[in-house]
C-alpha cells in the first residue's frame, strides 16, 4: 500500500525536488500516546539533519530515520511524501544557520560579503550540504529570507533585471561551488587524505606536462589555505560586480 498524499498536491508537485514547499502541510498528528510519542516536522528535521551529518546523503532513508525517531516508518508519510521531502527540510534548516545582520549596513558589500562568509561557514558545518544545494531548487523560507537579504543589498547598488538574477546567482554558486570543493578534497577532516590526493594530482600533472604544460608549470599546493583561497575569489567576484556597475 503506497503512502497518500499531502491535501492539496499534485503528482508532479510531489515528485519533483523542492516540492515539499509547493503543497499545503498536512495539519499534525495526534501522537501514538508514551510508547510513541508525537511526530512533528521539527523533530523530523532535526533527525535528518544529524542522519545527514553522521552517514551523508546516502545514509538517510526513511527507514533509518523512523528508527533514530523510534516510530514506525509509515507515521512518517503524514509529514512527508518521500525521502526528496526530506532533503529539502534539511537543507532549508541548514540555511536557517546563516546569521544576516539585524539591518542592512547601507553597504552593498558589506552585505554581500556576510551572506556569503555566513553561508559558507553553515555550508561546511554540514558537509553533505554543499552538494545538494547546488543540484535543488532552494525554495524553502530560510533559504528565500537570505536571498531576499541579496536581493535587496544588489537592487539597492542598482541591479536590475537579468543583470540582477545573474549577479545572485554568481553569489551564491560562488560559495556552493568553493564548499563543494573543499568538501570533497576534505574527506571529512583527515588531512593525510587531502595531501594524498593532492600529491596524486601533482603526479597526474607532472606526467601529462607534454599535453598540460600550463597545468604542470602551475600546479596547485600539497596544502590549499581553503579559506584564503575562498576569500580571494570572493573579493575578485565582488570587484567584478563592482565595476560592471562603474561603468553604467
Amino acid at each position: 500500500m503506497s503512502p497518500k498524499r499531502a491535501p492539496g498536491s499534485d503528482g508532479a508537485a510531489s515528485a519533483m525536488p523542492g516540492g515539499v514547499w509547493l503543497r499545503a502541510p498536512r495539519p499534525p498528528s495526534a501522537g501514538g500516546g508514551a510508547a510513541q510519542p508525537a511526530l512533528d516536522r521539527e523533530r523530523i528535521v532535526a533527525a535528518s539533519v544529524a542522519l545527514l551529518d553522521e552517514r551523508g546523503t546516502a545514509g538517510l532513508t526513511m527507514r533509518k530515520l523512523a528508527e533514530a525517531l523510534g516510530v514506525h516508518a509509515t507515521s512518517l508519510y503524514w509529514h512527508v511524501a518521500h525521502r526528496d521531502d526530506l532533503l529539502d527540510l534539511a537543507l532549508d534548516a541548514v540555511f536557517g544557520e546563516v546569521t544576516l545582520p539585524e539591518r542592512a549596513a547601507g553597504d552593498w558589500r558589506a552585505d554581500v560579503t556576510a551572506f556569503m562568509d555566513g553561508l559558507r561557514t553553515a555550508l561546511l558545518r554540514h558537509p553533505w550540504s554543499g552538494a545538494l544545494a547546488g543540484s535543488r531548487p532552494l525554495l524553502g523560507p530560510n533559504a528565500l529570507a537570505r536571498s531576499e537579504f541579496v536581493y535587496a543589498a544588489l537592487v539597492g547598488a542598482g541591479f536590475r533585471g537579468d543583470d540582477l538574477s545573474a549577479a545572485a546567482g554568481a553569489i551564491a554558486n560562488y560559495v556552493i561551488g568553493t564548499v563543494s570543493a573543499e568538501a570533497a578534497w576534505r574527506h571529512g577532516d583527515d588531512a593525510r587524505d587531502e595531501t594524498a590526493g593532492r600529491r596524486a594530482l601533482l603526479a597526474r600533472l607532472n606526467g601529462s606536462a607534454e599535453a598540460h604544460p600550463t597545468l604542470a608549470a602551475h600546479p596547485p599546493s600539497l596544502r590549499t589555505d581553503w579559506e584564503g583561497h575562498y576569500a580571494r575569489g570572493r573579493d575578485f567576484l565582488l570587484a567584478g560586480l563592482a565595476g560592471s556597475r562603474a561603468g553604467d
